[in-house]
């Protein structure tokens, strides 16, 4: 799938009768097929490295599913680089990491949003071992928690190449979307990623090329 390049985080809401908006809306349909056929649920967004527009997917896709009134919930599994607060204006002294620390319960970190249907967890303070936070037995229990509330969750991860983090939550998920900066990933980086995401046993449901000029927009979702 193709995403037009746009400097807005979350078009969907701001402007949805965009190509962008639209582009988001094809991801969502053809995402549908994929959960219908094979029972996703969980969907991690991750990158090669930093900057390729995975956060922004992440939030337009989930406001694309919350827009059709699904209930959704989008977490910030970004530990060393939290984002998502930003966009919503919250508090991130608590959230993911406190979470899975068991300084809070999973009712203190969940937080709704001004998007009717869309809640968020966000990272949370940033702790000195995100790694062995994420492996651990907190991390799955997060997960099985939340799948009966929520009819899709989506999972704001850290890039493949350059942390560990990405391919662990990529592990924990029903499946992977793999967000591309169009022009910048070099096929010997893509190559690695996709050898990175099937040692880690993570089902790639997709790439998502970012900021492609409208004019020459394709659908890339395999």
């Amino acid at each position: 799938m193709s995403i037009p390049s746009t400097k807005s985080e979350i078009m969907m809401e701001t402007n949805p009768g965009s190509l962008a908006s639209e582009s988001y809306r094809s991801l969502r349909f053809n995402m549908e097929t994929f959960a219908l056929d094979q029972g996703i649920q969980t969907v991690s967004l991750t990158s090669a490295g930093r900057g390729e527009g995975k956060t922004t997917t992440a939030l337009n896709v989930a406001t694309a599913y919350a827009q059709i009134e699904k209930r959704v919930l989008l977490i910030d599994a970004d530990l060393r680089n939290p984002s998502l607060h930003y966009t919503f204006g919250g508090d991130n002294s608590k959230g993911l990491s406190s979470y899975l620390m068991h300084q809070s319960t999973l009712d203190e970190i969940i937080a709704p949003t001004n998007i009717q249907n869309l809640s968020v967890i966000p990272a949370g303070a940033v702790p000195t071992n995100p790694a062995e936070l994420l492996a651990s037995k907190a991390m799955k229990q997060l997960l099985e928690e939340v799948k009966p509330r929520y009819d899709m969750i989506f999972i704001d991860s850290s890039s493949v190449l350059s942390l560990t983090d990405g391919k662990i939550v990529a592990a924990q998920c029903d499946g992977v979307l793999l967000v591309v900066d169009h022009g910048k990933l070099k096929r010997q980086a893509a190559k690695k990623v996709k050898e990175e995401l099937e040692l880690a046993k993570a089902k790639l449901l997709g790439v998502v090329f970012n900021k492609v000029n409208p004019k020459n927009a394709e659908l890339f979702l395999y």
